[in-house]
């Protein structure tokens, strides 16, 4: 790293490896063989650490990943479905916006900020409402921090004869998923997070059946993941340019995934990241806004400390001059920051974040440890 590319402690864009980097400095052209193979592999690798292969596709789409969500929502939905949305958080809530504005009927469950849907609500919304024909939920919700329980979620799926669609934006590729086992009709991510990709396009696993009876159904031309299916089948192409620099960096990546040991590897360096990051900011004196049951490995809300002398702007300004990106909060019922796990960050990035927060709060006038948070909502970290 230089002094002029700090670390980015975020849930994506990310920091990358040196060779992801550098696997973007040859171009392509976007139906040549060479590169359709480059597109055939990564599908085939995403598909293998899904475990999907025998019963599932793997269909890239152009864009961030919220093109991709609402690529899979507008083609595997049909225009007369219903499905519920668990929401807790921002992305959820995208989830319902896409929906609503796509035309599809949807009934929430919603948790606010910090409290994870469970299986029982699940089920007590599917027994009272029998027309909902799929659940969608969010993996990891990332404005908070939360990973929510996708397996009991699954369970009650699979005994209601409901499809499940998965937003794994944040958590595939270090948090363990088994779409054929779970069972999971679609799984939605993108190239620029646990895989240490770079921005540009995003993927969905679906149900091969699912998606051959998806034909007709999607209301975008550019974002019929169907047609983009087809077209690949036949051609080996992209049916529209596709960010050819992205999925060169994405294969490399790819490549350094199964090298650290696959999910399992990239989800124990996360998780010791996480681990530290969490014991050196409480001995700091800040709070995380959820127990330790409910973190993710991919990043932490803190709740701001109460005194005069922080300031988000200020604080966030000091420790990108010291060579780190940190984030902003997401909540509607706390003041809160947020500090990310994931991309090329090792104990000593951790540890030197760590001691760059401690040394901005001194410089701000902050004591340490530093005042407890304003009081929270009721039961805020008992989630």
């Amino acid at each position: 790293m230089t002094d002029q590319d700090p670390y980015l402690l975020t849930p994506g864009p990310l920091t990358t490896s040196t060779t992801v980097k550098q696997a973007m400095l040859r171009d392509w052209g976007s139906w040549d063989g060479n590169f359709n193979a480059m597109t055939a592999d990564i599908c085939q690798r995403l598909l293998a650490v899904a475990g999907g292969e025998d019963s599932h596709v793997c269909v890239p789409m152009q864009g961030s990943g919220t093109f991709a969500v609402e690529a899979t929502l507008g083609t595997v939905i049909p225009p007369g479905s219903r499905t519920l949305v668990l929401m807790n958080g921002a992305y959820g809530q995208r989830i319902g916006k896409i929906l609503s504005t796509l035309g599809r009927s949807f009934l929430a469950i919603d948790k606010g900020d910090y409290h994870p849907p469970r299986g029982e609500e699940v089920a007590a919304a599917l027994t009272e409402n029998p027309d909902i024909d799929q659940v969608v939920v969010v993996h990891c919700e990332t404005s908070s921090g939360i990973l929510n329980p996708i397996d009991e979620i699954a369970e009650v799926c699979r005994q209601a004869g409901k499809r499940l669609i998965i937003d794994s934006m944040s958590a595939f590729g270090a948090l363990p998923v088994s779409v054929a086992e779970l069972p999971c009709a679609a799984l939605v991510s993108s190239a620029n997070k646990c895989f240490e990709g770079v921005p540009g396009f995003g993927f969905a696993i679906i149900e091969r059946n699912l998606l051959a009876a998806s034909a007709g159904q999607c209301h975008s031309l550019s974002l019929d993941l169907y047609e983009q299916w087809q077209y690949m089948q036949k051609t080996g192409q992209w049916r529209y340019t596709p960010p050819t620099h992205v999925v060169a960096a994405f294969q490399q990546a790819m490549k350094e995934h199964q090298a650290e040991g696959g999910v399992a590897g990239r989800l124990a360096r996360y998780t010791r990241n996480r681990d530290r990051l969490v014991a050196g900011m409480r001995e700091l004196g800040f709070q995380t806004l959820l127990v330790d049951q409910w973190l993710s490995p991919i990043i932490t809300t803190f709740l701001s400390p109460d005194s005069a002398a922080f300031e988000f702007g200020r604080f966030y300004d000091a420790i990108k001059a010291r060579g780190f990106v940190i984030y902003p909060g997401k909540l509607t019922v706390a003041d809160s920051f947020r500090i990310g796990c994931i991309g090329q960050l090792h104990d000593e990035q951790i540890d030197a974040v760590i001691a760059a927060i401690a040394e901005v709060c001194q410089e701000l006038g902050l004591t340490l440890p530093v005042p407890a948070p304003a009081e929270a909502p009721d039961n805020l970290q008992s989630a």
